[in-house]
């Protein structure tokens, strides 16, 4: 059971009626994807095509620090404000698509591109799951 689940289990008060299992996967998610792409961006900067990679380096810093704040947000539960946990979870959205989408580019030439994408696309799809679930 990953920290997020068992600190929720933990939490002595009532969520509001928030689907327990999207929330632990959306945590969890903007907690893999920063490392990702911090590890990305450095693995970009060490690249002999460093600066044909200068977007993607930035897009991964944006993301990372979307998806930590997020994570952040989300694992505060106590009088929490619903509409900027959506307005936080969309931006995260928009971060993740963003990088995805730039890594997405540069990924036939190099794995760690390959790889934050895919991670960046799995948080995507947890914060909109989140989202619908949030109403």
């Amino acid at each position: 059971m990953s920290v997020a689940a068992r600190m929720l289990e933990t939490y002595p008060k009532d969520l509001g009626g928030v689907d327990r299992g999207k929330l632990v996967a959306c945590i969890e998610a903007c907690l893999e994807c920063p490392q990702a792409c911090t590890a990305c961006a450095d693995a970009c900067l060490s690249e002999e095509s460093v600066a044909k990679l200068t977007k993607c380096i930035r897009t991964n810093a944006d993301c990372a620090d979307v998806c930590a704040t997020t994570a952040r947000v989300l694992s505060r539960h106590t009088g929490y404000d619903a509409n900027l946990t959506a307005e936080v979870l969309r931006s995260c959205v928009t971060a993740c698509r963003a990088c995805a989408d730039e890594c997405g580019r540069h990924a036939e030439h190099h794995d760690h591109c390959r790889i934050c994408a895919d991670v960046c696309r799995q948080c995507e799809r947890m914060c909109d799951e989140l989202l619908s679930a949030l109403g």
